[in-house]
């Protein structure tokens, strides 16, 4: 296997393997152990990256093969902003700190981070890049482990429609920003002011449902059991057509993250929910009220 000593990014980003993270890496009782987990859509170098949430997880959170699938750093914005706070650099940390420890570490790029997809088949401290890969689960499937902007229509046929998308997304994706700083003042938790729209706009919905039909075909081609993708930023897992369909989700909208448990049993992790319900009081025990006679 090739291997490369530096990622295809601007050398102006802090090296991770010579700095200390920004948030150290919290020592905590119980890891939680799966057999894989998948992420994607983390969008790093955006300010809607929410990379804390992310942190917590990995913090959390052990597996023996991790896959990245696409849309890790986003060049898109990168190359017409800078910017990449201390919080960003400690997720590259971590995901090289894991590979380090002996953690399959798998990089599928994505449409926001194509300048990774030339190396293919190329090994970077210890991540794996591929332009799609195959994940065999503990009870026998064959998973297709792909980005999924390939079946997105828009991005095929109109890349510059793709661009102004992606325009209004991160415009709304600032305002999500400005809601959640309040929202955090306030004592509340984390709230997805761009998940509750896209939910609500019919033509996403529908989008979101045919998107997943194609890739599913798709799967159904290649000959596989099933397929894991993100690049919708909606967490789905779901049969279609007797081929089972994942997707991760996102660190943008949903924080959310595919794991497989080690009888090959697959679960969608809401973390923002449960960071929300570790962080509430625990519910005070108290006697039942005496009935009156």
């Amino acid at each position: 296997m090739a291997s490369i000593s530096t990622l295809p990014i601007p050398a102006r980003f802090p090296d991770p393997f010579t700095t200390e993270p920004h948030v150290p890496e919290r020592v905590v009782g119980k890891r939680r152990s799966y057999r894989a987990v998948w992420v994607s859509d983390i969008h790093l170098g955006t300010r809607g990256c929410n990379a804390n949430l992310l942190i917590d997880f990995f913090d959390h959170v052990d597996c023996e093969t991790l896959y990245l699938v696409g849309d890790i750093i986003d060049g898109w914005r990168l190359k017409k902003r800078h910017f990449w706070p201390p919080e960003h650099n400690d997720v590259v940390w971590r995901v090289l700190k894991r590979a380090k420890r002996g953690t399959r570490v798998v990089y599928v790029p994505g449409n926001h981070d194509e300048m990774v997809k030339p190396f293919d088949g190329f090994d970077f401290g210890g991540v794996e890049i591929r332009r799609e890969a195959i994940h065999e689960t503990a009870d026998g499937r064959a998973l297709l482990v792909v980005h999924g902007d390939e079946f997105d229509a828009v991005m095929l046929a109109h890349r510059w429609l793709a661009f102004v998308g992606d325009a209004a997304y991160t415009a709304l994706m600032k305002a999500n920003v400005v809601v959640n700083a309040i929202r955090s003042r306030l004592g509340l938790p984390y709230w997805s002011l761009s998940l509750v729209a896209k939910h609500k706009v019919k033509n996403a919905v529908q989008f979101i449902g045919h998107y997943e039909e194609v890739v599913a075909h798709a799967a159904r081609s290649r000959g596989v059991d099933g397929v894991v993708c993100g690049h919708i930023h909606s967490a789905e897992m779901r049969a279609i057509d007797g081929v089972d369909y994942y997707n991760d989700g996102d660190w943008v909208e949903g924080c959310t993250a595919l794991v497989e448990h080690h009888d090959g049993t697959m679960e969608v992790l809401h973390w923002a929910e449960e960071v929300a319900a570790r962080a509430a009081p625990a519910a005070l025990d108290l006697p039942a009220p005496a009935r009156a006679a």
